[in-house]
């Protein structure tokens, strides 16, 4: 299994079908109101092109996709697509992402793992594959600390999640149920109120006093810390080996068979993209920074990204045991019922770009094309 590692020390950047559930930006249920936005396709191909003209590569302008941020900001994936052009797509959730994945406007992307269950259970198997994984982590339960001082003292209070049955709603409704406590997975009423909030107007929701606390990914954690919240619990010390997927990287079934040498070429390009972030901290934290004002029009300021920084990992590997336990977690909730996820995974060319680097292959933690 290759290693993933924090962000500081390694100098890194960065459900389901047959349900009345949508899609959303990294969940089992929820619509979504954001669009996509086409990005211009990269100039100055150079090299050898390969059998596609261009790959159009999707992306959402966060941490967590630190790998396409930076990726594509330094050109360290373009130089591995020689004459074939990167047309970037950002994306603002998992719904409109998918949607372009299954309606042909987009080749491969970075996403969370619940958006990819579904999509992969909906279509029954047919519409995408993992194949990488791309960022574990960055997700932490932060609190007021006038109202909350300990973990029991959430019995009780408001806390707010992204979106109902999203990958960190379904984390803390499971943390909530293992603590004895009782929700409604619907309504998100009981021991604890679970106030579905959009993480851009989540910390608003906590300066008015709307919620307690909220359990998020980064950056929206060290947002509400900057409001003067205090981090109760990190997500990751929970997890075996403190590792979870937060994004993997998906592709179109049609496309992984008829350009697999794209596909190939990309995934080179994101492996020596993890690399150069794991070497260079600084460089790579730049980076990412400036790729998010140039795709949002505002950098993070320093308050926010250099706590966010160390909580979150670049990674090869998907971690798909964890994201099997994620799904099993969903279904206890009542979210979804008992997803099939044969399949879910093709890590062949990602195996064999480690192999060629010299690195440890990965697990699919038997969900793999057989």
């Amino acid at each position: 299994m290759s290693a993933v590692r924090p962000l500081t020390t390694l100098r890194t950047v960065a459900a389901i079908a047959a349900l009345p559930l949508l899609l959303s930006a990294c969940g089992y249920g929820s619509e979504s109101k954001d669009e996509t936005k086409d990005a211009k396709s990269n100039v100055a191909a150079t090299g050898k092109k390969l059998s596609a003209d261009k790959v159009r590569i999707g992306y959402f302008p966060n941490l967590t996709h630190a790998t396409a941020l930076v990726g594509i900001q330094e050109g360290l994936i373009k130089k591995e697509l020689g004459g074939t052009d990167i047309a970037p797509q950002i994306f603002n959730a998992g719904p409109s992402e998918i949607e372009a994945l299954n309606g042909g406007s987009l080749d491969i992307g970075f996403i969370g793992p619940s958006p990819s269950i579904n999509a992969y259970v909906k279509s029954k198997g047919k519409n995408l594959r993992i194949i990488s994984g791309s960022a574990s982590g960055g997700v932490k339960l932060v609190v007021n600390p006038a109202k909350i001082k300990t973990l029991d003292d959430v019995k009780g209070k408001k806390i707010a999640t992204p979106q109902k049955g999203n990958t960190q709603d379904v984390a803390f409704l499971n943390w909530v149920a293992e603590k004895g406590w009782k929700v409604d997975s619907e309504s998100g009423k009981g021991d604890v109120s679970v106030v579905r909030t959009d993480n851009k107007v989540t910390p608003d929701a906590y300066k008015s006093g709307s919620v307690d606390g909220a359990w998020v990914p980064e950056p929206t954690a060290s947002k509400l810390v900057a409001e003067g919240a205090k981090v109760l619990l990190d997500e990751t010390s929970l997890w075996p080996d403190k590792k979870f997927v937060i994004t993997n990287i998906i592709v179109s079934q049609k496309f992984l068979t008829e350009h697999p040498d794209v596909v190939e070429a990309v995934l080179r390009g994101t492996v020596k993209t993890n690399e150069w972030i794991n070497a260079n901290p600084e460089k790579a934290k730049a980076s990412a920074n400036a790729a998010l004002k140039a795709e949002t029009g505002k950098a993070l300021a320093p308050k926010v990204i250099d706590p966010a920084w160390p909580s979150i990992a670049v990674t090869d590997d998907p971690l798909a045991a964890t994201l099997k336990t994620q799904s099993e977690w969903a279904v206890k909730a009542e979210l979804i019922k008992q997803p099939d996820l044969a399949g879910i995974y093709d890590l062949t060319l990602l195996n064999k770009v480690l192999t060629a680097a010299g690195k440890p292959t990965v697990s699919d933690a038997g969900l793999g094309v057989k």
